[in-house]
Parts: C-alpha cells; sequence; structure tokens
C-alpha cells in the first residue's frame, strides 16, 4: 500500500505530466516535477525516462475511461440513462487526461489493444442507439460516433465552465435532436 503523501504526488505527477505534455510532447522531466510540486528525483525514481511517465499517464487515462464505461452500464442501462452516465463521467476524464489517444496509440504498443477494446465498446453501444433509438435508422455507425466523440471533446476541452452534468446533458441534447428520429 501506499503512503498517502507517495499517492498525492504520484497524481500530482501524472496530471501534471498529462497536461503539460498534452501541451508539449517536449516537455522536461524538470518542469514537469517543478510544476507538480515535487523534487525532480521523485519523479525519476518512479519514472526513469519521460516516455515512462507519458506510458503511466495513457494507462491511467485507459483505466479511467473503462471505469466510465462500466459505471454506465453501457450494455444494460436503457439507452438515454447510458447514454447520459457515460458523457457525464468521460467528461472529467477528458479533461484530467488531455494527451491525444491517435499519440497514445502509437507511442505506447500496450496502450492499443486496451484503448480498440474501449473504443469497440463504445461503437456497440452507438450501434445499440440507432438500432434502439433514439438515433434515426440509417445514420452511418461512423458518422455517429465520430459525433459524440466531437461533442465530447467540445465539451471538455472548449466548455471548461460547464460542470460534468452540464456538459452532458448539453451533448446529450445536441446529439439526440441533431441525430434523433423525425
Amino acid at each position: 500500500m501506499m503512503r498517502a503523501d507517495a499517492a498525492r504526488n504520484l497524481d500530482a505527477v501524472l496530471r501534471t505530466g498529462a497536461r503539460l505534455l498534452a501541451e508539449d510532447p517536449s516537455a522536461s522531466m524538470a518542469t514537469i516535477a517543478a510544476e507538480a510540486g515535487v523534487d525532480r528525483r521523485t519523479v525519476y525514481r518512479r519514472f526513469p525516462t519521460r516516455e515512462a511517465l507519458l506510458t503511466a499517464v495513457f494507462q491511467a487515462k485507459l483505466d479511467s475511461a473503462e471505469r466510465v464505461m462500466d459505471e454506465a452500464r453501457l450494455e444494460e442501462a436503457p439507452v438515454a440513462v447510458a447514454l447520459h452516465r457515460y458523457v457525464e463521467g468521460i467528461v472529467p476524464v477528458t479533461r484530467r487526461w488531455p494527451v491525444d489517444t491517435r499519440r497514445m496509440m502509437r507511442a505506447d504498443p500496450a496502450a492499443r489493444p486496451r484503448m480498440e477494446e474501449l473504443s469497440a465498446r463504445l461503437d456497440r453501444f452507438v450501434r445499440r442507439m440507432i438500432e434502439e433509438g433514439p438515433l434515426r435508422t440509417g445514420v452511418p455507425l461512423t458518422w455517429a460516433r465520430a459525433t459524440l466523440d466531437h461533442l465530447i471533446d467540445t465539451a471538455a476541452r472548449q466548455t471548461p465552465a460547464l460542470d460534468p452534468p452540464q456538459a452532458a446533458d448539453l451533448v446529450v441534447d445536441t446529439l439526440l435532436n441533431g441525430l434523433g428520429r423525425r
């Protein structure tokens, strides 16, 4: 079990690393340590390279996204309920872990299968939204999925003043009324 202060330091390093590496992929470990409020040696003890830190950030993002999907109950809950739960949960994940998933897929081979599985789960849910409603039949899965992803990204990154429930309300309303059944 990790001591509370060590867990806080690790969380600060991971969150700061995610933010700084998203802004500048060449951010130094010293900069990340200083911004996180920890000694550079603390960072290097846990992450000997920037790539090791980035891998830990990617895994933390994937862990968080997986928890959100599980809690949203995408397969079991009524579609509208699952959609709202998913968006409300994934907006804070996107804000907390702003690293680019395309970069994650290239930089961390271990992340690729996990990312593909999470993406497949979301594709199955979007297909369910089309098959069961509330999305119109005939809307291409790829279009509906891209629209959902874009709305979430917009809510998370471009409207940070919205709290997660407000962001979920807006995303769900926009998705369902923009692609909803006529």
